[in-house]
């Protein structure tokens, strides 16, 4: 109960990032380690899935970022941290029926990333791929000023892709909704 989670990116490789999705769920930094204040429920088995647009260092931001910097990364151990690690995920969670959290901190290190050098998007995995085409589809159904150059065509040639085993077929339902509203 009372899950937290808490991002911070390693600026040797992170410029500036963006949480999409979750803009109404953001916790105050300084609410994270006090227990007195609510967060969200992840059941035993669940998943969450988000999903951050990253910049890496040296790319020119067509707007000034709102990320707020983390005590994380102002620190002499992001400063010293291995260059091939984007970033620290932290968690705090209670037992149920407990009121004193427990921290984890998972660093997330990629040994083929140097200075954010990314697979092609075709070698991506396919949940990545799907998730990717959910995510540009809420943004072009919102007209969201982020969606960039995202279209309807990328988004159901992306959701194709992540088909995969789709066992109970909401994949190719989703598919059937995409080509819904590109003929719209």
């Amino acid at each position: 109960q009372d899950v937290k989670i808490q991002v911070d990116f390693n600026p040797a490789n992170v410029q500036a990032y963006r949480l999409s999705g979750y803009e109404h769920r953001i916790l105050a930094a300084e609410d994270f380690e006090d227990d007195a204040k609510d967060a969200g429920e992840i059941g035993a088995g669940h998943r969450v899935t988000a999903l951050y647009e990253l910049v890496p260092p040296g790319v020119a931001l067509e707007q000034a970022s709102s990320v707020t910097p983390s005590v994380y990364q102002a620190s002499q151990e992001m400063q010293n941290a291995r260059p091939e690690e984007l970033m620290q995920v932290r968690l705090r969670y209670k037992q149920p029926e407990s009121d004193t959290s427990i921290p984890l901190v998972v660093p997330v290190a990629n040994p083929e990333m140097t200075k954010l050098g990314l697979r092609e998007f075709d070698a991506a995995s396919q949940d990545f791929q799907f998730t990717a085409s959910v995510a540009a589809f809420g943004m072009l159904l919102r007209e969201s000023p982020y969606r960039g150059t995202a279209s309807y065509d990328f988004v159901l040639a992306a959701a194709q892709r992540g088909l995969g085993a789709d066992v109970h077929g909401y994949r190719a339902e989703y598919v059937q909704l995409v080509r819904q509203a590109a003929a719209v």
